[in-house]
């Protein structure tokens, strides 16, 4: 979540009001558009407003569900140079060029009637809450992990319990809020709930003011990189002690994505 709001922050003042001019379509990405790139030409953009990792960009007559992917970023900018092999939907208006980057090609560009209409309903049903909305609450959480019998972090990376918990994000409000990522959702009490919301909000709260993280592609709409992840206390950090208790940090595999944690600070 923290890197799709840190884009959606850095371009969207920028294009709003705009008009659309071009649309130039790449490779096929996960989805197709849903349109033909004729019907977007002339069309006002509006505003840009996120749910869970996906962005909408209003347009006159529906609007633009974007997804990045696991290594997809957008450019905004006046003067676009020509499109490279990675370069795969731009949106051309008279403010300037949104362009969509993306290596693995696992993003999307889908055009809606509206974000509770067609496609974009369809795709947004299984999101859970934001986590800064005030229904994500430890009893919230807690009624909604009483039902899984999978390891917290799993459920947490599940993303239709709480949206934009992604994987660094998961390991660190673990380790904030001393939970083992093993432990099984349904054997966590409400007050190990409540403080794990307190520790998710304050992780990715503090990684939007770091600008997100960056391992490998990620860059904002003006090209630059987020930081939060040098500040990662267990992330990426097997071996090394932990900077509470000097214990040896642990990695594991859980659903094919890497954990990281202290085997004395996070209790099962």
């Amino acid at each position: 979540m923290p890197e799709v709001e840190v884009t959606r922050m850095s371009f969207a003042d920028r294009i709003q009001g705009a008009t659309v001019t071009g649309v130039r379509l790449g490779k096929p990405l996960r989805w197709p558009l849903g349109c033909t790139p004729r019907s977007l030409i002339g069309q006002k953009v509006g505003p840009v407003a996120r749910r869970g990792k996906y962005l909408w960009l209003v347009l006159d007559r529906g609007g633009l569900l974007l997804h990045l992917g696991m290594s997809g970023s957008l450019a905004f900018a006046k003067a676009m140079g020509p499109a490279d092999t990675h370069d795969h939907f731009d949106l051309a208006t008279d403010l300037g060029t949104l362009r969509l980057t993306d290596p693995r090609r696992f993003g999307a560009v889908v055009w809606s009637r509206a974000i509770d209409r067609g496609i974009a309903a369809k795709l947004l049903s299984k999101v859970g809450l934001e986590p800064f909305d005030d229904a994500f609450s430890g009893d919230y959480l807690h009624g909604r992990l009483g039902r899984r019998r999978v390891a917290i972090k799993l459920a947490l990376l599940s993303g239709d319990i709480v949206a934009g918990a992604g994987n660094i994000y998961a390991c660190e409000a673990l380790h904030a809020a001393g939970i083992d990522p093993r432990t099984r959702s349904d054997r966590l009490s409400r007050l190990r709930c409540q403080r794990l919301v307190v520790a998710l909000r304050a992780t990715l709260s503090r990684a939007l003011e770091l600008g997100g993280s960056t391992l490998r592609d990620f860059r904002d709409a003006h090209g630059a990189s987020g930081a939060f992840q040098l500040q990662a206390e267990v992330y990426g950090r097997a071996g090394e002690p932990c900077r509470r208790c000097a214990t040896a940090l642990r990695r594991i595999v859980q659903g094919q994505r890497s954990s990281y944690f202290c085997p004395r600070c996070q209790r099962r």
